[in-house]
């Protein structure tokens, strides 16, 4: 059985968690399922952007603990990281979003609990409505975030913060994850506005969304003099490459701009 969905059409990619009847708890073939529809994603260079939701009440209540228990040989592999990439699977689940050269967009309703505010928080926008329901659940089971949840909360709303909510486990609204930072904009209808933002960055260079993710993302960890160093070798590839100078004849003549297949990832730094 599939619990992971993934439609495409121009140029956006619909992605839903696909286990309504249990709020879309996150089981060890959920996980998997997630990389895979991912890596394949990644692979698409007319890929344009992801919004990433779930099915039915709720967008997902976290991990499937009960389930996922009865298969501890199966949980002893998946927490084994793979030496190329430093993740395991639990955490290539959520981090394999930040690896897409395209914006990410987690659409979130209903409940957004443990592993599920994870996936959420590894996304590079979040739509929320005021009324979800929203937990770093771990701490009520005697646990911690595992799933990169760690770093992406600390990103968003800083180290004191981020121990709180770890620490508490407390549960808040959508409309408190906005005021906190965790949420970039609230809508009765997250999926609508995830897909008409999506749409709105399809007139922008696929190119140089790519690179401002990757500086963006790079920036959160690396040195000043690093990042200025890899702004100039982003920019001096964007004037080089079709779609910059597509985007630029499309403004000067005031028309819709063509763009070709994003150019495939030259490699600029480790």
């Amino acid at each position: 059985m599939n619990y992971v969905s993934v439609t495409t059409g121009g140029g956006i990619a619909q992605v839903r968690l696909d286990r309504p009847d249990k709020l879309n708890a996150l089981t060890l073939d959920t996980l998997h399922e997630l990389i895979g529809a991912a890596r394949d994603l990644r692979r698409d260079r007319t890929l344009r952007a992801v919004v990433i939701a779930g099915t039915g009440p709720s967008f997902s209540a976290g991990l499937d603990i009960a389930g996922t228990l009865r298969s501890p040989a199966r949980i002893a592999k998946a927490f084994v990281p793979a030496p190329w990439r430093g993740t395991n699977t639990f955490q290539e689940a959520c981090w394999a979003w930040r690896h897409l050269p395209v914006p990410v967009i987690a659409a979130i309703h209903g409940h957004c609990y443990g592993g599920g505010l994870q996936i959420a928080l590894a996304a590079d926008f979040r739509f929320a409505t005021a009324g979800s329901k929203w937990s770093v659940l771990e701490g009520k089971w005697g646990i911690i975030p595992d799933m990169t949840g760690v770093r992406t909360l600390t990103e968003l709303v800083g180290p004191d913060v981020a121990k709180r909510l770890t620490m508490t486990a407390e549960q808040f609204t959508g409309a408190e994850a906005h005021r906190l930072g965790l949420v970039t904009e609230l809508d009765d209808e997250p999926v609508r506005a995830a897909t008409a933002f999506a749409e709105t960055l399809l007139a922008r260079s696929p190119d140089a969304i790519a690179a401002a993710k990757r500086l963006v993302d790079g920036a959160l960890t690396g040195s000043a003099r690093r990042t200025f160093a890899r702004e100039r070798r982003e920019q001096l590839r964007l004037l080089r490459l079709p779609n910059t100078g597509i985007l630029r004849r499309a403004v000067l003549g005031e028309s819709a701009p063509e763009f070709r297949p994003r150019a495939r990832r030259t490699r600029l730094w480790p």
